[in-house]
């Protein structure tokens, strides 16, 4: 199938050498950087307006859209997309292919932004599985869809992000998830024993695209960048071969998506804001705290009223629920009942078991310093969000865990009796204790893995020399650092 309308138009004309040289020059130095001028060779602009009397009539010279193509910010895109990675698009261009596809095509797709001409790609779906099963929609955008949407988020946060609710954690500059989670701490700890936890039905496949472009339009005067968004928005799918009208919906994928979600649900904050209630939200997640679980019950039937028939959005009945906090899982985590202290969520533990299971399988073939540098890996990405959990005793029940998983692994690698027999002598283990190892069955492997044997031998000392790191020393370390 042919999506040639969705692609920038290269540009073909007889240029001059040195015209083509010198622009290839500069935008190898910076993408965006137009020093060539005109901006487009004149034999390139045969039978195509350079700029219509309607669009010079209706926008001024200079605006949102002009700051939003400025060398600096164009540069700061083109880098932030490269660092964020990811798969291609529907056009199959890889982020690495980026800078060359901009030093060929720049000007023209400068051009098609300036003058309205711009028609964003379909974004390709892929489903991606959910924890507690199920799958979610993701959108992939192209590279290049990516790289505007970067541009236009950088110019386009310092206009709403400041008058966004301070309750308010997803996505914003200078806030994350950590600092949502101690605010509901906070809130439990004076008192609000009971949440109401809201979640929404497939938020982002059912924003209501013209309710989100009028509060985009409270704030943005330049009609250019509402008719962008607004292709960015019912820029299609394609799916099996076929490109699918988009309707409603902002795709999660882009770099916009997450700004335009806040911009929908910021009317919820100020909404629970004027009702008095304390409340914390990241992304779709919102969690609202009372005293009593009348009032939770109150609550939650006022707020899905409110997001029913003013935001025509989905509360998620199956999901959301009035409950003790200790009860629920929020970002990750939840609240001890006594201490009031953090923890991490029996989900989340669930999840990383499961994560590990995988690492440290028998039947995955592959060396044991090759299998610790895969973990290592991912334990300390893991353990770089959860180290707010203030429950040190769960990590070092995980490296007990992980350990024994460890030592069933070596004990399969090892095979026979009397290559086994042969590596316990050599890591000091005396006849009788080798006797008692093998003696427990050569294919209970969990079962030996925890004999005194192999404890005594494959200690803690022999899995550090060996590279493993220990959860607890990294959760202190991360807490002292913080």
């Amino acid at each position: 199938m042919t999506l040639a309308r969705s692609r920038p138009i290269r540009l073909q004309q007889k240029t001059s050498s040195s015209v083509r040289q010198l622009a290839l020059f500069e935008v190898e130095a910076s993408p965006v950087e137009d020093r060539v001028k005109p901006e487009i060779p004149r034999e390139g602009l045969q039978g195509r307006p350079a700029q219509s009397k309607e669009h010079s009539r209706d926008q001024p010279p200079s605006g949102l859209l002009e700051e939003m193509l400025s060398p600096d910010n164009m540069r700061a895109a083109l880098r932030r997309v490269k660092q964020n990675g990811g798969a291609p698009g529907i056009d199959g261009m890889s982020v690495s292919d980026l800078t060359l596809h901009l030093k060929e095509n720049w000007p023209s797709l400068k051009y098609d932004l300036l003058s309205g001409n711009y028609v964003p790609c379909p974004v390709k779906r892929v489903e991606i599985p959910k924890p507690r099963g199920g799958t979610r929609s993701l959108g992939i955008p192209t590279v290049v869809d990516r790289l505007i949407q970067q541009a236009l988020l950088q110019v386009l946060t310092p206009l709403f992000d400041p008058h966004f609710s301070a309750h308010s954690f997803g996505f914003r500059p200078g806030k994350r998830g950590h600092d949502a989670v101690r605010r509901a701490r906070e809130y439990v700890r004076d008192g609000y024993a009971y949440v109401v936890d809201i979640d929404l039905e497939k938020f982002f496949d059912r924003v209501n695209h013209d309710m989100l472009m009028a509060r985009v339009a409270r704030r943005v005067t330049d009609k250019r960048i509402l008719r962008l968004i607004r292709g960015f928005l019912e820029s299609g799918v394609l799916l099996n071969g076929v490109v699918m009208v988009t309707e409603e919906g902002t795709p999660q994928g882009g770099p916009l998506s997450p700004l335009l979600s806040n911009i929908l649900l910021d009317d919820l904050d100020k909404e629970v804001t004027r009702r008095g209630h304390k409340f914390v939200r990241y992304a779709d997640d919102c969690n609202v705290y009372v005293r009593s679980r009348r009032a939770g019950l109150r609550v939650m039937a006022g707020l899905t009223n409110y997001l029913q028939k003013r935001l025509k959005l989905k509360v998620n009945a199956a999901k959301s629920a009035v409950d003790r906090p200790w009860k629920r899982k929020f970002l990750g985590f939840s609240i001890l009942p006594q201490e009031r202290r953090i923890r991490l969520a029996p989900q989340s533990l669930g999840r990383v078991k499961d994560k590990i299971r995988k690492l440290t399988s028998r039947t995955w073939s592959c060396s044991i310093k090759e299998r610790l540098e895969i973990l290592n890996r991912y334990l300390r990405g893991w353990m770089g969000y959860f180290a707010l959990a203030e429950t040190p005793s769960i990590f070092e029940r995980l490296d007990q865990w992980i350990r024994r998983r460890l030592r069933m692994c070596l004990w399969k690698q090892w095979k026979t009796l009397k290559n086994r027999a042969h590596n316990l002598r050599i890591l000091g283990a005396g006849p009788l204790d080798i006797r008692e190892a093998i003696g427990t069955g050569s294919r209970r492997y969990w079962r030996v893995a925890h004999c005194p044997t192999l404890q005594k031998t494959l200690t803690n000392r022999y899995w550090e020399a060996q590279g493993l790191i220990s959860l607890r020393r990294c959760w202190e370390a991360i807490r002292q650092a913080w």
